[in-house]
């Protein structure tokens, strides 16, 4: 560790403390996780009061002496909402979460990188053995692995520099999932601080670069961050924690969804009509089966909320609709976001696709043409409001198979109705021509327009964890 590093954390405290919380501190034990197919009903940041805590100047500080010696001094019951809770909905929902410690649960992972398709249960390969918080030191060497640190040009000056806030971040992501912050497992550990933080570091640092390169007294639009990720991959838990942490950061955040534009059941079924015999527009999903005037009139309108009293409501949508086929929810349910805002959150599964030559995307699949002359249109409507990307790559979009099974388990654990194990397979099968046409190109050379100083890529593996490149 650099001198820098140690005369930063160099104070009188040898143990970890805890923070004094208010009585306004947030109560999670009545946080229920919203699953795949119900996050844009929450808006976590409006939802919830996060606390005032009063932090003593020596919190989370070692004398460099005893970095590598220092124990954790927690009281017990300070953390009392654990991981194994079965009256939490947040551990059903993320196999990262649970404590699957069973080997004989864990099934075979296939040549591609993917377990079988089948109605078992999802379990975590990664070690699941207590990996303790012993000390500052042990939590900065286990930053200092992950595999995003190198890609956002951080050093271990620079992480010792901002360690209290890694820390006071990973407090807050354990209290939004009901963790105990001092004794996470390893799966816990990793999508912490090797994947949510990191993320959350980089997009606060896309918002500073946005809002300096404003004159004083501009209105400054809110930075519009796009997260292209196949679905099921976890990105909608990963914009929730964003969320979460903007809220507890005082950055007023939106987020939005390529799903909440999906036509409604009424024009998507006239479009299957004009299109027969289709596969890949019979169903919502490709380009085509959006309303882009709305995506329009929506994007516009959140960049324009620059100023205290402005609101708006955001367009959802309900995929539990019609058995699984979906609509566009009653504009009565729609979450209302009031400004000024300073980020805008905007994920979905094919943000960035660039069209490709016919050719191409007919030695696919020759349905995707319609498709791809569809998605000329796109930029307009969705891509060009984007500035800063962050796209969450995978080896083999078979994966998307197993994580929407997953999603699909979930919900009909929630007694909401959903697809049955078959017609996921029918339904995600209406994906993968996109995802085998375009997902080259989107990783090769970036989101359509983007700007590479402003992309984030992100590999993970089937466990929806992020890995190094190559």
């Amino acid at each position: 560790m650099t001198m820098a590093m140690l005369n930063i954390l160099s104070q009188s405290s040898t143990t970890l403390s805890s923070p004094t919380v208010s009585s306004s501190s947030l109560i999670l034990s009545s946080y229920k996780y919203p699953h795949h197919f119900s996050h844009h009903h929450v808006n976590i940041s409006n939802s919830f009061s996060f606390p005032t805590t009063t932090t003593n100047t020596n919190l989370y500080k070692l004398n460099s002496s005893s970095l590598s010696s220092c124990s954790c001094s927690v009281n017990p019951n300070l953390y009392s909402m654990s991981t194994h809770n079965s009256g939490s909905s947040l551990t059903s929902r993320c196999s990262w979460m649970q404590d699957n410690s069973s080997s004989a649960s864990y099934t075979p992972v296939s040549s591609n990188g993917c377990r079988p398709i089948g109605p078992s249960p999802l379990h975590s390969v990664l070690p699941t053995s207590p990996a303790k918080v012993a000390s500052v030191q042990d939590l900065f060497d286990f930053i200092c692995s992950g595999p995003l640190i190198e890609k956002m040009k951080l050093d271990p000056e620079k992480i010792g520099s901002s360690i209290d806030r890694w820390l006071e971040c990973g407090r807050y992501i354990c209290r939004m999932f009901q963790l105990n912050e001092f004794n996470l497992t390893h799966p816990q550990k990793v999508r912490v601080y090797h994947y949510y933080i990191p993320v959350f570091i980089w997009c606060e640092d896309q918002i500073i670069e946005h809002r300096a390169s404003y004159k004083e007294g501009d209105e400054i639009p809110p930075l519009v961050i796009g997260f292209s990720a196949p679905q099921g991959c976890g990105k909608t838990t990963l914009v929730l924690a964003l969320n979460f942490l903007f809220g507890a950061s005082g950055r007023k955040a939106a987020t939005i969804s390529i799903d909440d534009f999906y036509l409604t059941a009424e024009d998507q079924a006239n479009l299957r009509d004009q299109n027969p015999g289709n596969l890949l527009l019979e169903l919502r999903g490709n380009a085509g089966s959006h309303d882009l005037p709305l995506s329009v009139e929506t994007l516009t309108a959140l960049t324009q909320m620059t100023k205290e009293g402005m609101k708006m409501k955001l367009p959802r949508y309900d995929k539990s609709a019609y058995g699984g086929k979906g609509d566009r929810d009653d504009p009565s349910n729609w979450p209302e976001v009031e400004g000024p805002l300073q980020v805008v959150l905007f994920e979905g599964w094919m943000l960035g696709f660039k069209p490709l030559p016919v050719k191409a995307v007919k030695a696919v699949d020759p349905q995707l043409e319609i498709v791809n002359k569809r998605l000329e249109a796109y930029y307009e409507a969705w891509d060009k409001f984007i500035k800063s990307w962050i796209v969450i790559k995978i080896k083999e979009p078979s994966c998307v198979y197993q994580w929407r099974l997953q999603a699909e388990h979930a919900m009909l654990e929630d007694g909401k109705a959903g697809m049955s194990d078959e017609e996921v397979m029918d339904f995600v099968s209406r994906y993968l021509p996109a995802y085998r046409a375009y997902l080259p190109t989107l990783y090769s050379e970036g989101p359509s327009g983007s700007n590479p100083e402003h992309v984030l890529m992100v590999d993970i593996d089937e466990e929806r964890n992020p890995i190094l490149a190559g």
